[in-house]
């Protein structure tokens, strides 16, 4: 089994893991894409690369949640939680405004 740089919670928790990779999260070919660092989640402004190897090479993680290895299908509500210990929740049918993506909890480390 191959050790993923991130955890996957319950039907739409993504839990950041390993410092040294991004994760780059698709979610569908009509939504953009998400890149998860250790600081925080913003929406990827770069080309998406082609194959998960690719992304390797940029020191990313590519996860495609509608993959039948993550969650199987698209999602409208994803909680990402970050290595800094904050959760955001991503609302993809809020998509162009303030609330689509929003921090949602803080742990105290």
């Amino acid at each position: 089994m191959i050790e993923r740089p991130y955890l996957l919670s319950g039907r739409n928790t993504i839990i950041h893991k390993v410092r040294k990779y991004d994760l780059l999260i698709i979610n569908g070919m009509e939504h953009p894409a998400l890149l998860v660092t250790h600081r925080g989640i913003t929406e990827f402004s770069g080309r998406v690369p082609e194959t998960k190897r690719d992304a390797k090479m940029q020191d990313m993680e590519m996860v495609d949640i509608s993959s039948a290895e993550v969650f199987g299908d698209e999602k409208t509500l994803l909680f990402v939680q970050t290595i800094n210990g904050k959760e955001y929740k991503i609302d993809y049918s809020k998509i162009g405004t303030e609330h689509f993506m929003k921090m949602h909890q803080a742990s105290i480390f």
